[in-house]
């Protein structure tokens, strides 16, 4: 039987994109930061998902809690950046009722005037959070797999990574891309444009790029090649790369890259380890929220090569954004019929698979008059 792509209408329609919301991701874990970027008593790191708002902050105890960014009073969000630091307290700019970092309500103004109050029952509301290799995760609704289970696929890779050492090398960044968050996952597992789209990385990895799926992860791996036609920075890379004794031989020149359902990616190299996950936004808009890890290193070719890997993903990202754009506006017509998956596209095909074993409603090539 012929394998074919999702129906257009799941890639622009609000009220298919509402379900994804409550379907998909609320059950869904979702990343945070780093325990580096929280590693004082009173830091923060904050995420907005598709609504809901989250932070992680560490108490005065030094344990890690996840809340909701909201204070109990009027809704209004209490911490603004992505990351920061608060002394001793979270102080509400609305009306400040005032919070421990333990997430106890401890001051509120005019206390007397509210009838019957008890602050022990107004706490800021917690949320379940989890870690792996120095990686931290928040869901916001429930019903989904157990942390145990999501983070299965991780470990041995960041126990082999030493990434509970990492440290960030830059800020977060977020990339707006005008598509449905399916075309932007959908791409970064597509492997039949890479040597369409991407000569710069077509030219590092070559014929050794390969897909493995398994369950809720696939994996992609390839090998750092020398190879004809390879540009400046690829060239400079691969010649400077050094070598990383902590990883097995044959990861030392290894790009790996690791997509978990639905929505987040690891960027696996020697040099570093990068995530990526895509944020819904709209039904036809996503934003990618990165950041990049890696062990302490002060040899110059590692400087290099972490400057040139940057500059390499700088270029990729750009070339996807071009192509990504143009699914999204090839679906906005209205009367795109879904085309055929290859069979060497394991990785699009399950990913189909998936969407409709989740969301049955979207095997219908036309929109029902009722979601389910």
């Amino acid at each position: 039987m012929l394998e074919t792509g999702l129906p257009a209408w799941t890639y622009k329609d609000p009220d298919f994109f509402a379900l994804e919301r409550e379907k998909i991701f609320r059950p869904g874990w979702q990343i945070v930061c780093h325990e580096s970027d929280v590693a004082e008593k009173g830091a923060y790191a904050t995420l907005d998902f598709m609504g809901a708002l989250a932070m992680v902050v560490r108490g005065k105890d030094g344990v890690l809690r996840a809340f909701k960014n909201v204070c109990r009073h009027r809704a209004a969000r209490l911490l603004d950046e992505p990351f920061g630091a608060c002394s001793s307290r979270i102080v509400c700019p609305y009306h400040a009722w005032t919070y421990d970092l333990d997430g106890r309500l401890v001051g509120v103004p005019g206390e007397a005037a509210y009838d019957e109050f008890d602050k022990g029952e107004y706490g800021l509301s917690s949320l379940e959070l989890g870690s792996c290799g120095g990686f931290l995760f928040a869901r916001m609704g429930e019903g989904g797999p157990s942390f145990e289970a999501f983070s299965a696929p991780l470990r041995e890779d960041f126990a082999l990574y030493r990434t509970q050492e990492m440290r960030a090398l830059g800020r977060i960044t977020l990339r707006e891309r005008k598509v449905n968050w399916k075309i932007a996952v959908e791409n970064y597992v597509d492997k039949l444009h890479l040597p369409v789209a991407h000569d710069g990385l077509n030219g590092l990895v070559g014929d050794t790029y390969t897909l493995n799926v398994d369950g809720d992860v696939c994996r992609i791996e390839a090998n750092v090649e020398t190879l004809p036609h390879q540009s400046l920075s690829v060239q400079a890379y691969r010649k400077l790369l050094p070598d990383t004794p902590h990883l097995p031989k044959e990861r030392r020149r290894q790009w790996l890259y690791v997509k978990l359902w639905p929505n987040l990616a690891f960027d696996i190299y020697p040099d570093q380890i990068d995530f990526m996950q895509f944020i819904p936004l709209a039904p036809d808009r996503t934003l990618l929220r990165e950041i990049s890890y890696a062990l302490p290193d002060d040899r110059r070719e590692m400087r290099a090569a972490r400057y040139l890997n940057w500059r390499i993903n700088r270029v990729v990202n750009l070339e996807d954004k071009d192509v990504i754009e143009r699914v999204q506006a090839g679906l906005a017509g209205g009367d795109y019929e879904p085309g055929p998956i290859s069979r060497d596209e394991i990785a699009l095909r399950d990913f189909a698979g998936r969407m409709r074993r989740e969301l049955p409603v979207c095997r219908e090539r036309v929109k029902p008059a009722a979601l389910s």
